[in-house]
């Protein structure tokens, strides 16, 4: 009989992958848990400076009231 004929030792085997793939996907779980902070914080960065970026164009000075430069 081969090793891989023995139902106990395939059935060891199949164990063995299944604990690595649990693991795996127990890592691969934490690091999307990270990167979606990552991401949130990110956004919300983003908005803040979006919104400073729309203020500071609402709030400065238009053409009309400059000077030419010649003057």
């Amino acid at each position: 009989m081969k090793p891989q004929d023995d139902p106990t030792e395939r059935l060891d085997a199949l164990e063995a992958i299944v604990a690595e793939q649990h693991q795996t996907i127990d890592e691969l779980s934490e690091m999307v848990t990270r990167q979606w902070d990552v991401i949130e914080k990110l956004k919300h960065q983003l908005a803040k400076i979006t919104d400073q970026l729309q203020d500071i164009e609402e709030n400065r000075p238009g053409p009309d009231n400059q000077k030419a430069p010649h003057y």
